[in-house]
């Protein structure tokens, strides 16, 4: 049994199946870059069938990167295979992963087939994708819950028909760790040409139990690949947590005895790219990535940790990519020197044009911010991610005024296409008057679900404040993001984006594996 552990990442797929963490084509290649930087293994790019826009984005990411293979979801069917191939064309390394549900809930209630036809379509598919690509996964959904004798026949079956990965998913998060590994040893065990494949885990965390299951899947099960998010990001309470599986491997080797091929220093910047990308923010008592992961607060841990460091700490924070904020430009820094640390952060433009816009809007926040810090250059080109064709609403001007014993009042004028719109409207605050006024011309008719503030970095009243906006329509779910160091016009930037995301009525196919 291979010593390595394969890290499948599928933050661009699963993880963005969250309520509002939907991200454009731009911003899931810069993510998939980081990925690449952080050497995973595999990158999930999207569900290439589900519209136009995934197509684009899982293409756009397999013509880009070079060292990690890259993967699209297809359920088990001719055309969505076909629209993955078609998709991965350009990529170094591909694989094909399609699922089809196994469980008598999932097969009965949603597919409406009959074990027979399942097992027949799931060979099929596996058939078909393999004649399209070397490299196919398969993974029967809702697995945990199917019968065992009855997916081991199935499991069998796509073995032989050529699938070299067997992903075993904990679908609605229903396992615990040791039944969990107990029932992946025993599938194991079933199949005859297991040997043949490699064994994956894929768990959701809706007991809080994801990674748990995921490391029984591997140390009881046998299991040689994780499939793991950045920041455990994915829908409902998220899935398996990829710095937390990492590190554990890592700092446990005496245990696990085995090895990863991650570049533990890239997974803050990963983590801090994903949640500013997304507007979904780290707790900060989150293992290896939150604010506090190695913060000691009590008298006898600082005490400790200043004689000798590991009588406190497990993990050297440098080793994850935790360092103090670097002031890397300031107003007096020229074009040159910007370009070049967007290299170091791996932003990528495509045009020379993109970054004179970007080094426009640097120049204009170091004009108000002194001290301009890796995180501000994430947001600030994070805050114009959307192109030019996708930004239909966009902020032109924003004075507000409010005092003590007085009603706030806000006047906006932000265009919409190319019509400049003004507006005005009194509220409980200057943000809440803001965007009473931004949808008072609007009329998006949108339930606000979520709004909050976040500090980009620590240790300053100067600092950038970071705002999410969570935005319901007729059943979609959009998040924006808007940065400045003015908390109200950064709320007006998170609300026209999430505006932009809505007006933009991009199809979407939900997909569970």
């Amino acid at each position: 049994m291979s010593d390595k552990l394969i890290i499948f990442d599928t933050t661009l797929r699963d993880g963005e199946q969250s309520p509002g963490a939907s991200m454009t084509k731009d911003e899931k290649l810069r993510i998939a870059r980081q990925l690449e930087r952080l050497r995973v293994d595999v990158i999930e790019a999207g569900f290439a069938a589900s519209s136009n826009g995934d197509f684009e984005a899982v293409k756009a990411i397999a013509d880009h990167i070079k060292e990690s293979t890259v993967c699209s979801l297809a359920r088990a069917n001719d055309r969505d295979i076909a629209r993955a191939a078609e998709a991965l064309k350009g990529a170094a390394r591909a694989r094909i992963h399609t699922f089809i549900a196994t469980s008598e809930l999932h097969m009965e209630k949603k597919l409406r087939m009959t074990r027979e036809q399942v097992f027949e379509q799931a060979k099929l598919a596996v058939r078909f994708a393999r004649n399209q690509c070397d490299d196919v996964e398969f993974s029967p959904e809702d697995g945990y819950r199917s019968d065992p004798e009855f997916l081991a026949r199935v499991l069998e079956a796509v073995i032989a028909e050529g699938a070299r990965t067997i992903n075993i998913p904990d679908t609605v998060g229903y396992a615990v760790p040791e039944l969990f590994g107990a029932f992946i040893r025993d599938l194991r065990q079933r199949v005859p040409n297991s040997d043949q494949a490699v064994w994956s885990v894929h768990c959701h965390n809706d007991l809080g139990m994801a990674v748990a299951n995921s490391l029984a899947g591997v140390t009881i099960g046998g299991a040689r690949q994780v499939e793991c998010t950045i920041n455990g990001l994915g829908e409902r309470a998220g899935n398996c947590s990829l710095e937390e599986v990492v590190m554990a491997v890592r700092t446990r080797r005496d245990y696990f005895g085995l090895d990863v091929g991650i570049d533990a220093s890239q997974i803050v910047p990963a983590s801090r790219m994903v949640s500013q990308t997304t507007g979904f923010v780290v707790q900060p008592n989150k293992a290896v990535v939150g604010a506090n992961a190695f913060a000691h607060a009590s008298g006898i841990h600082q005490d400790g940790v200043l004689k000798a460091r590991d009588t406190y700490e497990i993990m050297r924070a440098e080793d994850v990519g935790w360092s103090a904020n670097k002031i890397v430009l300031g107003k007096l820094s020229g074009r040159n020197a910007f370009k070049q640390r967007l290299q170091e952060l791996g932003i990528e433009m495509e045009s020379e044009g993109e970054i004179n816009a970007a080094f426009a809007r640097f120049k204009d926040l170091a004009d108000r911010k002194a001290e301009i810090f890796d995180e501000d250059i994430i947001a600030l080109v994070g805050d114009e991610s959307v192109t030019a064709e996708q930004e239909h609403y966009r902020l032109l001007a924003l004075s507000q005024h409010s005092e003590t014993g007085e009603r706030p009042h806000a006047r906006v004028a932000f265009a919409a296409g190319a019509q400049e719109l003004r507006a005005e409207s009194d509220g409980n605050g200057p943000v809440d008057a803001s965007l009473k006024a931004i949808e008072s011309q609007v009329k998006s008719g949108a339930e606000l679900m979520l709004y909050s503030v976040n500090a980009i970095t620590s240790g300053s009243t100067e600092s950038q404040g970071e705002v999410t906006v969570r935005l319901q329509l007729g059943g979609r779910v959009v998040n924006g993001v808007g940065a400045d160091p003015d908390i109200v016009i950064a709320s007006a930037k998170a609300y026209l984006s999430a505006l932009n995301k809505l007006h933009s009525q991009t199809d979407r196919v939900a997909a569970q594996g």
